[in-house]
């Protein structure tokens, strides 16, 4: 019995080096000739059931991999090392059956047959088959570097820096070319000696703001020419003057600059960047926006990634640099801002002080920036921009690897339990995948209230446009063979950094504008060039299929339900209207909603802004899901429609302050935890119980 354990164990060993070194960051044929196992693949860590991440020798990680696969390896090591493997999370089940099962419930059937595919797998068949999981279809696994990869690589890479580009060739052509009307009627008025901006809604105050800044712009050339004293960076600090507390670092003529410090300096705030270390390994920007007079930024040593792990324990030593600047009384409650799909963190930063970011900030809360990864830089800890290992991420990653990484940071910098968080577009995708049951609940603990701004659940009718349609129609593989499988549209990047930023800023307005169905009718038109120096950023082309490809959201209409779960609750709503409506039929004992509900009671107080001329998401749907009692354990602690509103406009829109910034400063000051209300300062701006209006101490 014991030299058959023993043979078993060696045979597993065997086993376990060529699953592992299929997982490493390099084969064996590339490691290095010190041996130090660099990137060598020891175990697969599940940060939810669904999302494996390869733990490599020297404590880094890798990104996720397919389930069969990571199960595998840990499979071999513990049959190796003479142990019994029992995973703890149920797996292989459906959707609903996962909800019921035990801890370890496993679906055998799917077990053996995830075994039997792992163990014939090919770096050849690492693009997965044309059915999948209806909401979040497996990642491919691209293994270590090999001649077969790389050619595979090379190839498309070629394909689709061709395709893409003629694709994002028609789609400027057609920008162009549905833009003309416009122009016309533009140089019609012009020629007939009127005013085409006179019908904007915001015309006089468009006038007034301009007018404001070309002052400004001049006051600051006087300042720097006769008063302002030289600072080492070569800016100039002007004296205390009349502006109040917050006295401009930067001014002058707008450089249309990517450079959230710089637009946050022109405000009298500052900003410096964090930088966040996910589960996965990557390393994403994390900015914070600070008054200069109170705070003084970190050093770069405390602003550095820390390990891949979220929420440690006390004990572990969060950071005391920031919490010693601040005495109990007349701390900042921390709030994290989260952005859109090819957004940035600079969306909350380019409205001068109607930017969200710098209204929070002015009013009294600590104000933090979260960029996903990739971004305007991809950084990884092991992996570089080529390995399409770096590009094997959708929108479940977002949630559940970069979502939780800023909070956990957030936290662990300012030294609260909890923060506010507030998402816009894509951001409340994020938040609202990460949340669900299914997936990392327990993070909701972490959030006093989410604020969702135009929120990203349910499809809008644009979704069946032409040249969404198209993706939609082809295969997963020739989405790969058009948009290749690393970032999507790389030539969009190329762009962003070569064109001026004026024609950069027009082109991006006529492009986006073409792609989502929103104007700039709400907008300060003297600020549109400046709102779109901040996008677009890298994504990857799996991130873009899981929104447009043919499986998941563009298919679904929905980020957490199938469209038949969509149908059969149309199909009850309709019936129980009806018998509300009719009062000669009886009623029915009802439907329980809840048991097809998405969320557990570890879900936070949820607050919405819905553009209601929205045409990209259907916000309404949401609401009427809360209203409709499918989320029992939701409460909704704030919604609004804005009927006049577009996609942009909860962010970007000339009203936004009074629709949308006020009210998002009211709700968090009234959701905050009265341990966190003891020791911050009043906001100022919110209305106490008692009606008063809080004023800073």
């Amino acid at each position: 019995m014991l030299q058959t354990e023993l043979r078993t164990r060696a045979h597993a060993a065997v086993d376990y080096e060529q699953q592992a070194e299929k997982l490493s960051l390099e084969s064996s044929s590339r490691t290095t000739e010190d041996g130090d196992g660099h990137g060598h693949a020891v175990e697969a860590k599940f940060i939810t059931p669904l999302d494996p991440v390869i733990e490599t020798a020297d404590g880094n990680r890798l990104p996720a991999v397919p389930i069969q696969e990571a199960h595998k390896i840990n499979l071999l090591k513990s049959r190796s090392e003479g142990r019994p493997y029992r995973p703890g999370l149920p797996r292989g089940l459906s959707r609903f059956d996962r909800q019921t099962a035990g801890l370890g419930a496993v679906d055998r059937n799917e077990w053996a047959k995830d075994d039997k595919e792992s163990e014939f797998s090919r770096l050849d068949e690492a693009i997965p088959v044309l059915h999948t999981h209806p909401l979040f279809p497996p990642l491919p696994l691209y293994g270590p570097p090999s001649l077969l990869r790389d050619l595979q690589c090379v190839i498309l890479r070629t394909t689709s820096a061709l395709l893409s580009t003629a694709f994002l060739a028609v789609i400027v052509l057609g920008a162009l070319f549905t833009s003309i009307p416009h122009f016309v009627n533009y140089a019609w008025l012009w020629f007939t000696f009127r005013d085409p901006y006179k019908q904007r809604p915001f015309y006089d105050e468009e006038r007034r703001r301009s007018a404001i800044r070309l002052e400004q712009e001049k006051e600051w050339q006087r300042r720097t020419s006769n008063e302002g004293v030289a600072r080492p960076n070569g800016t100039t600090k002007s004296p205390a003057s009349s502006e109040g507390p917050y006295v401009p670092l930067e001014g002058g003529p707008d450089k249309l600059a990517c450079d959230i410090r710089y637009y946050a300096r022109r405000v009298g705030l500052d900003a410096e960047e964090y930088k966040v270390h996910t589960e996965d390994g990557f390393i994403l920007s994390l900015w914070h926006i600070y008054n200069p007079a109170e705070y003084t930024p970190g050093p770069d040593v405390v602003r550095q990634p820390d390990e891949p792990v979220v929420f440690r324990d006390p004990k572990d030593g969060p950071h005391q640099y920031m919490q010693k600047q601040y005495a109990d009384g007349n701390r900042r409650y921390p709030v994290l801002l989260v952005h859109g799909l090819l957004q940035s963190a600079g969306a909350y930063c380019a409205n001068d002080d109607d930017s969200l970011a710098f209204l929070l900030c002015k009013s009294g809360y600590d104000v933090w920036l979260g960029n996903n990864r990739c971004g305007f830089t991809p950084e990884h800890s092991l992996l570089q921009h080529h390995d399409p290992r770096m590009w094997t991420w959708n929108i479940r990653q977002m949630g559940v690897m970069d979502l939780p990484a800023f909070v956990s940071r957030v936290l662990e910098e300012t030294g609260f339990e909890k923060l506010g968080l507030v998402c816009h577009s894509q951001g409340t995708t994020e938040a609202f995948v990460a949340l669900a049951k299914e997936q990392r609940p327990d993070l909701g603990d972490k959030i006093s209230v989410f604020c969702a701004l135009a929120p990203a659940v349910y499809a809008g009718p644009l979704i069946g446009k032409m040249y969404f349609k198209f993706m939609r129609v082809i295969s997963p593989s020739m989405f790969r063979v058009f948009f290749g499988i690393h970032s999507f549209i790389p030539l969009m990047m190329v762009m962003h950094r070569t064109l001026p930023g004026k024609l950069y800023g027009a082109m991006g307005y006529r492009v986006f504008s073409f792609l989502f169905d929103w104007t700039d009718t709400r907008w300060d038109r003297g600020l549109r060039d400046r709102l779109f120096q901040f996008s677009p950023v890298y994504v990857s082309a799996e991130s873009m299929r899981w929104w447009l490809g043919r499986e998941c959201f563009a298919k679904q209409k929905c980020i957490l339900a199938t469209r038949e779960e969509g149908r059969s609750e149309a199909v009850e709503d309709s019936e129980e209207a009806e018998e509300e409506e009719s009062p000669e039929r009886p009623m029915s004992d009802g439907y329980d909603r809840g048991r097809t509900a998405w969320y557990d009671e570890h879900v936070p107080p949820l607050a919405l802004w819905v553009a209601g001329s929205d045409d990209l998401v259907d916000g309404r749907r949401l609401l009427k899901r809360f209203e409709r009692g499918r989320e029992p354990f939701v409460q909704v602690v704030h919604s609004k429609v804005i009927e006049e509103y577009e996609h942009l406009d909860v962010l970007w829109a000339m009203d936004a302050v009074e629709q949308v910034g006020k009210e998002v400063r009211q709700v968090l000051w009234k959701t905050m935890p009265e341990e966190a209300r003891r020791i911050c300062r009043k906001i100022s701006g919110v209305v106490d119980d008692d009606g008063a209006d809080g004023q800073p101490r």
